[in-house]
């Protein structure tokens, strides 16, 4: 038997089933498709719009909540009655949650759904849940720029940008839901070219990363260092004792 252990806190891992928030993708795919059929979006080298096509014409809805203690929260709100019920042919589940900027705006939204519940019988509770580390990178194009105030004046000099450079391995995960949201969410591409060069591998093709603890100072590479240095810095990084011996050999 194997039981999941987790390397933080060294509890045992439990599947727990929940409910979770999805999106659905597929009107935001269509258009991200649309944009690279029709040349207003280029993918470099043109040898990426066959992964770019496979994915979003197959897109799945998107599960963007997560159970963690980091992140942007969920933007939706629970109806929880704290004095008389709310009517019972109301309180399905659906209607009881609202999606709201603030707790202001869904106590409003909640009064105009529930007009015959005193507003002093409920409170609305916003979802621990945060989003998906992909959906809050989504928005990175506008969401830093003063966005949703379009008339910002750092959105309205810098959004949309021209070119975006970065790694192919995360055409999907990342450009694409750029692409996606920024259609959806500002009626503009982000971008209009997309450069995706290569990877850096070690030794056994594996992406060289942090987390990997796999990765080579570039200023070690130029001015040269010897290898018991190297070994050295290994060990006080944070790789996993257990692949320590790997990168070392």
């Amino acid at each position: 038997m194997s039981l999941g252990i987790c390397s933080r806190s060294k509890d045992v891992v439990e599947p727990v089933l929940r409910p979770q928030w999805f999106v659905n993708c597929k009107p935001m795919a269509d258009r991200a498709v649309e944009a690279v059929e029709k040349g207003e979006l280029q993918l470099i080298p043109e040898s990426h719009k066959t992964t770019w096509y496979h994915f979003l014409r197959n897109v799945h809805p998107w599960c963007i909540s997560r159970q963690l203690w980091w992140g942007h929260r969920i933007p939706a709100y629970f109806v929880q009655h704290t004095g008389s019920p709310i009517l019972p042919e109301e309180c399905s589940d659906e209607k009881l949650w609202v999606v709201a900027k603030t707790e202001e705006e869904a106590l409003k939204i909640a009064a105009e759904r529930f007009p015959n519940a005193d507003p002093s019988s409920y409170k609305v509770v916003q979802d621990p849940d945060v989003l998906d580390t992909w959906f809050s990178s989504g928005l990175f194009p506008f969401s830093t720029l003063g966005w949703p105030n379009e008339e910002h004046p750092d959105f309205k000099k810098f959004y949309p940008t021209s070119i975006l450079e970065t790694g192919h391995d995360i055409l999907f995960f990342w450009v694409a839901r750029m692409v996606m949201m920024g259609l959806q969410l500002t009626d503009k591409l982000p971008f209009t070219q997309v450069f995706l060069h290569a990877l850096v591998r070690d030794r056994f093709g594996r992406k060289m990363s942090k987390s990997l603890g796999n990765i080579i100072d570039p200023l070690d590479v130029i001015h040269g260092i010897p290898l018991e240095v190297l070994h050295e810095k290994l060990r006080t990084g944070n790789l996993d004792p257990s692949e320590l011996k790997v990168a070392i050999e």
